[in-house]
């Protein structure tokens, strides 16, 4: 009976579902006044319209996976999937990267480990996410220069705007650039496969204070890049591989924008759509490398300062921004928390996914 205990208690499949419950409670502690405040404002909205929420982060999740999956399915490395199986990974990837902030690691790695399950290697895993976050962020990126132009002519762009618009396209192309620079070299590849592998045998060395040395090979390590590299190539031969995932990207951040408009309808207020484009890019970029869950606070004191640069009143940016991410926050975390302790149970009996 002791032993069984005792293995229980090193099962990496208990011991993340320990730590993310542990998390989650973290998360609603540090957030509880935001929630009481959301409680006090869903008394004053039309819950009619709220209720179109619901739907529209169904179809959020749904693009999101469709990003990776449509991918995948053109260069034929998975079978079939179903809507709801990737809906519900993209999903359960979300949770992750709001428990476990990490500049989006966390996500990639879980995924990860949960296409592994369905026969996809790590490395076009990853290749596949990164093309996700590419696809992502470029598709964003053209949206927002349309939305600065229609401010443009509608008289309703200032300086601030301008520059912050301008910095973020530059920063995310110049993301974009280096990865091109890096995955077109072999031997540029193969000095970030051995400065990753020193860099992980090094953090393994400490965080296990000195009982682990050598966790990652170098050899293993510099494989996963070859074969990245050589999806790479691939896409770089037939770049038609990436028109899908762009669509869809602009249709997630479409509807991700959408469902912040709709609060703000059923608040009685109305905002400029390119407005809460702009502030909605430079939120989500900056939140990615936020250290709280989720970009919480930082996310909604950048998407309320762009609404009051554009002259909308503080305690309606206020009440808007805080109903729409309070709202999503707690679809994300109830229904995500259970797809993924789901997913820790059906796949996760001998090893855990590696976050």
């Amino acid at each position: 009976m002791l032993k069984k205990a005792k293995d229980a208690a090193k099962s990496p499949r208990n011991i993340m579902s320990v730590l993310t419950v542990a998390v989650l409670a973290l998360i609603i502690y540090l957030t509880r006044d935001s929630l009481l405040q959301a409680w006090d404002l869903l008394g004053q909205a039309n819950l009619g319209l709220l209720a179109l929420l619901v739907p529209l982060q169904i179809l959020v999740y749904f693009a999101g996976g469709e990003m990776i999956f449509s991918y995948l399915r053109r260069r034929k490395l998975i079978g079939h999937i179903s809507w709801f199986e990737q809906t519900r990974i993209a999903l359960e990837l979300n949770l992750v990267n709001h428990v476990f902030p990490s500049g989006g690691v966390s996500g990639i790695s879980y995924t990860t480990w949960r296409l592994h399950k369905l026969g996809v290697s790590s490395a076009k895993s990853t290749f596949a996410q990164m093309i996700r976050y590419v696809a992502g962020f470029v598709s964003l990126m053209i949206m927002i220069v349309i939305a600065v132009l229609v401010l443009a002519i509608d008289g309703g762009v200032n300086r601030y705007i301008v520059s912050s618009s301008f910095a973020l396209v530059l920063v995310v192309f110049a993301l974009v650039a280096a990865l091109f620079y890096m995955f077109s070299s072999d031997s540029r590849m193969n000095n970030a496969a051995r400065s990753i592998t020193r860099l992980v045998n090094r953090l393994v060395l400490i965080t296990t204070l000195g009982r682990k040395r050598n966790f990652a090979d170098f050899q293993s390590v510099k494989n996963f890049f070859v074969e990245m590299q050589r999806d790479f190539d691939e896409l770089m031969a037939d770049k038609r591989l990436l028109i899908r995932p762009l669509i869809w990207g602009a249709f997630y951040a479409t509807i991700d924008v959408l469902m912040f408009m709709v609060t703000f309808w059923a608040l009685g207020a109305s905002v400029d759509p390119a407005i809460l484009l702009v502030g909605y890019g430079v939120a989500g970029l900056v939140s990615l490398v936020a250290f709280t869950p989720g970009g919480a606070g930082v996310y909604e004191l950048i998407m309320i300062f762009f609404l009051k640069m554009a002259g909308v009143e503080a305690q309606v940016a206020i009440a808007g921004i805080l109903l729409t991410r309070t709202i999503l926050l707690a679809g994300t975390i109830i229904f995500g928390y259970i797809f993924y302790q789901h997913a820790l149970f059906k796949y996760g009996k001998k090893s855990g996914p590696k976050i």
